[in-house]
């Protein structure tokens, strides 16, 4: 199967690549709520910060979030654009597979009134 090579499969790779860990997810949807700090999306879980801010970094890579910094505190924001270009090929995977079992579906029916 040939790769899909370009600037927005690329950015679908990062998004898919940011969303294939549970605790990124979690913070994702965190984030729906509105703006958190580091320190507060991390509470929930039992991980060194280290660990835990590496995690943010992959989602601010992918361009699921963005970050400030204000002193000694970063806040992170959802950045929606990025879920509304997943939404996108999302719709368009499943228009093509609504389209391909609307013609299984046609196919089996004309084989069956043949019988």
């Amino acid at each position: 199967m040939a790769k899909r090579v370009g600037e927005e499969g690329s950015a679908l790779d990062h998004v898919f690549h940011a969303l294939s860990d549970p605790t990124r997810r979690q913070v994702v949807e965190r984030l729906t709520h509105g703006p958190a700090t580091t320190s507060d999306l991390a509470r929930p879980f039992d991980m060194a910060l280290p660990s835990f801010t590496q995690h943010l970094h992959v989602l601010e890579k992918s361009g699921l979030v963005t970050s400030e910094k204000k002193g000694r505190v970063r806040t992170y924001r959802l950045a929606p654009q990025s879920l509304e270009s997943l939404d996108t090929w999302l719709a368009a995977q499943r228009a093509r597979w609504t389209r391909r079992l609307d013609q299984l579906d046609s196919l089996l029916y004309d084989l069956k009134e043949q019988q």
